[in-house]
């Protein structure tokens, strides 16, 4: 590596994953807000969800989405990649296609070369290219932190919006990429992981989840999310919380690093996994078997992470061959929804 790109993650002060502000001070921040009314928002800061959603006809609906971050890599093209891949991702957990998007930066022009920026920025057009995205502009502003994302805007009929506020008894929980990326950007960081390791969690991250949602939207789906900042269980939690529904979940089913395995059981977990579990833990319980690495792995802030999909029984292992055969051949069933303990997420 360069040191210009080295530069990257040295200034990174973050978590190791895409820095979120914890859910729990969000959750205070929004909390009694006198929002704008529109009959037509379908999907708003009402309820948790990945992108908004506003009717323009009965035919169509947009979708839209923001996310930016600091890097969780040294090479800025593959930083811009995975940028770009973690904003497109919730386009797609909404069942939705996205259409254009805007860049968002904060660089430190005085501090790091020029060519850098650029080097970012032709990596997240790459991946714009590959969704079939046409960039229309952006912001840019001066920082001590470089940072960079996507606002996004989709289409959807506004009959087939997926929320995660839909599951259905007897649905099978579907995963789409293994979990463990905070941990590993942590060790990245950390001079710790090699050079393989780092690669083939690059291209995981920078992996769109756009062929995943092509797929899934040829089966019964209930509801859908992507495991993004909050953590696997953290995400899940949204989907379980109030739903009147629970969930069980298999922890041996569940695809992650065996790398990132081993670097919780020496203590290498970055400090959104702690928020998430503070925010989230409540509603999760731990069957004895599942170790204290494994549920640290589950509750690991994610960095353009897998989807999350509910369907329905009868579906869910063509579901998972479907998605195998074009290429995503770690998804799997890592559980099912049940009606009761209601509002609970039981790890075995």
């Amino acid at each position: 590596m360069s040191k210009e790109t080295i530069r990257l993650t040295q200034t990174v002060k973050g978590s190791g994953c895409a820095a979120k502000l914890s859910p729990g001070d969000l959750d205070r921040a929004l909390c009694g807000l006198d929002l704008p009314v529109d009959p037509n928002l379908l999907v708003g800061l009402d309820r948790a969800d990945d992108a908004g959603v506003y009717r323009v006809s009965d035919e169509l609906a947009l979708v839209q989405t923001l996310d930016f971050f600091p890097p969780m890599v040294d090479d800025p093209y593959s930083f811009g990649q995975i940028a770009a891949a973690n904003a497109l991702s919730d386009i797609y957990a909404m069942g939705g296609v996205p259409k254009t998007a805007m860049n968002i930066v904060a660089f430190p022009g005085k501090t790091m070369d020029i060519s850098i920026l650029r080097s970012v920025i032709e990596g997240g057009l790459d991946k714009m290219r590959e969704a079939g995205v046409v960039l229309v502009g952006g912001h840019t502003v001066e920082d001590a932190e470089l940072k960079y994302g996507l606002s996004v805007t989709g289409y959807i009929h506004p009959d087939r919006i997926l929320t995660k506020k839909n599951l259905q008894t007897g649905d099978r929980l579907v995963l789409t990429k293994p979990l463990g990326t905070g941990i590993v950007a942590t060790a990245i960081k950390a001079g710790l992981a090699d050079q393989e390791l780092t690669d083939r969690v690059t291209r995981a991250m920078a992996t769109l989840n756009r062929v995943a949602a092509l797929t899934m939207d040829d089966f019964d789906v209930h509801a859908c999310t992507d495991i993004t900042g909050f953590g696997f269980l953290g995400h899940l939690a949204e989907m379980v919380v109030d739903s009147g529904h629970g969930v069980r979940i298999v922890a041996a089913d569940v695809p992650l690093y065996t790398e990132a395995l081993e670097w919780a059981a020496m203590g290498l977990i970055p400090a959104g996994a702690y928020n998430n579990k503070n925010f989230r833990g409540s509603f999760v319980d731990f069957g004895a078997d599942v170790s204290q690495k494994v549920q640290d792995v589950l509750f690991d802030p994610q960095t353009s992470g897998g989807l999350l999909i509910a369907v329905s029984a009868g579906e869910a292992d063509r579901l998972v061959e479907a998605l195998k055969a074009h290429g995503i051949t770690c998804a799997a069933v890592v559980g099912e929804v049940v009606s009761e303990p209601v509002d609970r997420i039981f790890v075995v």
